[in-house]
């Protein structure tokens, strides 16, 4: 009996420091890869002819979902410069963020600096997603489909570029085709325009080279044709790609749900 039990203190000493060993073992790769636990901030950026509010119905659900959201205001100014802006409210949010990105709110979250672990995940909802060089405006006539150009209403600016709107007249069949009237002559009434230079600015580095990326299409996209949101989503190498049938470009509207489906997706 005193055998055996000298046998079992020295295989529990044994185990007992390989333990250890192992404990510190994890303890250096949660050091290395911290895991928080923490659900991540969702960053919602707008693009152009809408405002933060474009993202209510999805704020909504993700609240029930008890994440905190911060729909920014996007100056609408200039990629670099309106890339700028969410740099600094990004830098204002504390714990892990999950970015996403509307239209030309796209092309601005391509352009974040703020590429540091904060920044888990890009989702990009009916979006541009530009390379290196190039504009939003040469990816939206990269293939047929779009019909934006025809519906602008611009208005010159003192340094002699323009700001462009849609014209109310034509803003719920090109924009949001799919949202109920009522709706589309409020959204018309309140859009925030676009500076003629942000469509043609040249992108720079982008961030879905080094930041896991998830795309959502909007199958009747009248701003953006699909057949180029697909293509962006290829070549970022999208995680996982959906594509909503029949969905205007206000698909963050008009079909909120699928949108917070992908932004979960990427969240967790």
């Amino acid at each position: 009996m005193h055998t055996l039990r000298n046998r079992i203190t020295a295989l529990l000493a044994v185990l007992a420091a390989a333990g250890g060993l192992a404990l510190l073992g994890m303890s250096n790769a949660v050091a290395a890869h911290p895991t928080t636990g923490q659900k991540p901030t969702i960053v919602l950026v707008h693009g152009a002819f809408a405002d933060g509010a474009s993202w209510n119905p999805v704020t909504e659900r993700l609240h029930r979902r008890g994440y905190t959201t911060v729909a920014v205001a996007n100056p609408l100014r200039g990629v670099a410069s309106d890339a700028e802006a969410l740099d600094t409210r990004l830098a204002a949010i504390d714990g892990p963020v999950v970015l996403v990105g509307h239209s030309y709110g796209g092309a601005v979250m391509t352009n974040v600096k703020a590429r540091s672990p904060k920044v888990k995940a890009l989702v990009y909802v009916a979006a541009f997603a530009p390379a290196a060089g190039e504009s939003a405006a040469q990816l939206a006539a990269k293939y047929p489909g779009s019909t934006l150009g025809d519906t602008l209403a611009p208005v010159a600016l003192p340094d002699g570029s323009k700001d462009l709107y849609i014209k109310p007249s034509v803003f719920r069949q090109q924009f949001a085709a799919d949202v109920p009237a009522r709706e589309t002559a409020l959204m018309a009434s309140t859009q925030r325009p676009i500076r003629d230079a942000a469509l043609n600015e040249a992108s720079g580095t982008p961030a879905w080279a080094s930041i896991p990326s998830w795309f959502l299409l909007a199958g009747a996209d009248k701003n953006i044709p699909v057949r180029a949101q697909r293509f962006m989503a290829d070549r970022a190498g999208a995680r996982a790609t959906a594509t909503v049938d029949g969905a205007s470009h206000a698909v963050a509207v008009s079909r909120p749900n699928a949108v917070v489906d992908l932004v979960l997706r990427a969240a967790a």
